[in-house]
């Protein structure tokens, strides 16, 4: 096994033991990734040089958690859609047009 599938059991058996998977609808996983982003982004609310970087991960971490119970439960593969979605962002935004702008691909 790897490391990712790993981590994917271990947080099926966590949810398992406390039978938790009743709570995690897609709905519910996608709020969730909502709020615990939320979370995220308020560490750097005041001061976005001077941060908890423990905390920082922390949220991190509650994030990309809710994200693979939320592909645990709608039967995907985060590594394969996350490289499906890089090879399209790759034709939207060809490096000649977009190397070193933050512009919206429609407007290359």
């Amino acid at each position: 096994m790897n490391k990712y599938t790993d981590l994917v059991n271990k947080i099926k058996k966590f949810n398992d033991d406390r039978d938790w998977d009743q709570f995690h609808s897609p709905e519910n996983l996608a709020k969730s990734v909502a709020i615990e982003a939320g979370e995220l982004l308020e560490c750097f609310q005041w001061d976005n040089e001077h941060f908890d970087k423990e905390h920082v991960c922390e949220e991190m971490a509650d994030v990309f958690t809710y994200l693979i119970n939320m592909a645990d439960k709608l039967d995907v593969d985060l590594i394969d859609i996350t490289d499906k979605k890089i090879d399209k962002n790759a034709l939207k935004y060809p490096v000649e047009k977009a190397r070193g702008k933050n512009t919206k691909y429609n407007e290359l």
